[in-house]
């Protein structure tokens, strides 16, 4: 029962996605918002329309 409660601790986990508060896509945390280039309020890359 040890070794299997010490096995579970280590068991494989999704990434949690978090959600742009300027567009509201689903991100990857700490991460600039590839549609809109915004982080944390601010415009940190400059998107182009296509």
């Amino acid at each position: 029962m040890r070794l299997r409660t010490r096995k579970a601790a280590n068991r494989w986990r999704a990434g949690k996605l978090g959600v742009c508060t300027q567009c509201g896509a689903n991100i990857p945390s700490h991460t600039a918002c590839p549609s809109c280039g915004y982080y944390k309020g601010r415009q940190i890359l400059s998107v182009g329309a296509a």
